[in-house]
C-alpha cells in the first residue's frame, strides 16, 4: 500500500468518478482504475461499486475512507515539517470557508499577507454552508476552516464578533421600530438563507419556542436580499455578512435582546495540524477585522 494509491482513493471518492479523479491528476483513466484494483486486490476488499455513469464507495470503502484520509494527513504534516525546516518553501493548505462573512470580509485580508509571507504554498479554498466545513473537517478534506464558534468537536480560535439583525422592506409596518423581539417576526413570510446563519437562526427561534414563518428559503444571501427586498418576506441574518454601505432596499433592525455571534478557524487536532496551517492560525488570529 501506498501514499499514491491513498490519494488517488480518496480523490476518486470524493469526485465519484474515475474520469473526473484523472483528469484532477493529470493521469490516464486506465492508470487510476489499475491503482485502484491493485489496491481492492491487496486489501482482499471491494472498496468501490463500479456504475456506468459514476461509482460509489462500499461499506468497507466508507470506512476505510476516514483512515486514509488520516493517513494522509499526518504525511502532509510530515511534509511541511521538511519544509518548514527548508523556509516552508513549499506545501499545500486547504480551507474551508462559509458565507460572506468568512469569503468576503475576512478570508482576502488572511490569504493577502498570507501569500505574501508564504507564498511558495499552494492554497486551495472550499466553499459551502457551515455545516459542511464541519463535516470537511471530521473528514479530513481541509486544515482549517471558518466556523461558528463554539465548536468543542475541534481546536478553535476567535476571529470576529457580530451580532444577528432582522430585515425588513422599507414600507413594512415595523420600519419605525428601532429594535424588534424574535415574536415580532413570527407572523410575516419568512426568508431563510441555507448557506448562511440557517441553523443559527431555526435554534434561536426554537430556544425561544417560537416559530418563523418560513415561505422561502434561498441557497445564498444574495437572493434572500433580494426577496426582502421586493417586499416578499423579512429575516433574521448575521450583520457581519452584509454590504459595509447601507442598501435602501431593505432596512436593518437590531434585535433585542441582541443575539451575538462569534466566527472562528478551527482545526481538527492543532497537535497534528502542518506548519502553514498553523502559520495560517497565527496570521489570522493576529488581524484586526474591524
Amino acid at each position: 500500500m501506498t501514499l499514491t494509491q491513498l490519494e488517488i482513493f480518496s480523490l476518486v471518492a470524493e469526485l465519484r468518478g474515475f474520469t473526473l479523479a484523472a483528469h484532477r491528476l493529470g493521469i490516464s483513466q486506465s492508470a487510476v482504475s489499475h491503482t485502484l484494483k491493485s489496491l481492492e486486490q491487496e486489501l482482499g476488499v471491494e472498496l468501490l461499486r463500479r456504475h456506468q455513469a459514476h461509482v460509489e464507495l462500499s461499506d468497507i470503502g466508507e470506512r476505510l475512507l476516514l483512515r486514509a484520509r488520516a493517513m494522509l494527513g499526518l504525511a502532509n504534516t510530515l511534509r511541511q515539517e521538511a519544509a518548514d525546516a527548508r523556509g516552508m518553501k513549499r506545501g499545500t493548505l486547504r480551507i474551508g470557508s462559509f458565507g460572506p462573512t468568512a469569503s468576503i470580509r475576512l478570508l482576502p485580508k488572511i490569504l493577502e499577507q498570507y501569500r505574501q509571507a508564504h507564498p511558495g504554498i499552494e492554497v486551495h479554498v472550499d466553499e459551502g454552508p457551515d455545516r459542511q466545513v464541519l463535516q470537511w473537517l471530521q473528514e479530513r478534506r481541509i486544515d482549517v476552516g471558518f466556523v461558528v464558534l463554539p465548536e468543542d468537536r475541534f481546536d478553535t480560535y476567535a476571529l470576529l464578533e457580530d451580532q444577528l439583525v432582522a430585515l425588513l422592506p422599507p414600507a413594512h409596518p415595523l420600519a419605525s421600530r428601532t429594535q424588534l423581539a424574535l415574536e415580532d417576526l413570527c407572523a410575516d413570510p419568512f426568508v431563510l438563507t441555507e448557506a448562511g446563519s440557517a441553523e443559527l437562526v431555526t435554534r434561536l427561534f426554537h430556544a425561544a419556542r417560537l416559530t418563523p414563518n418560513i415561505r422561502f428559503r434561498c441557497s445564498q444571501l444574495l437572493s434572500t436580499l433580494d426577496t426582502v427586498s421586493r417586499g416578499d418576506a423579512i429575516t433574521v441574518v448575521a450583520e457581519g455578512s452584509l454590504p459595509d454601505t447601507e442598501n435602501p432596499r431593505y432596512l436593518k433592525k437590531a434585535l433585542t435582546p441582541a443575539v451575538v455571534r462569534q466566527i472562528g478557524l478551527a482545526v481538527l487536532d492543532r497537535r497534528q495540524a502542518s506548519p502553514a496551517t498553523l502559520a495560517f492560525v497565527d496570521l489570522a488570529t493576529r488581524l484586526d477585522y474591524r
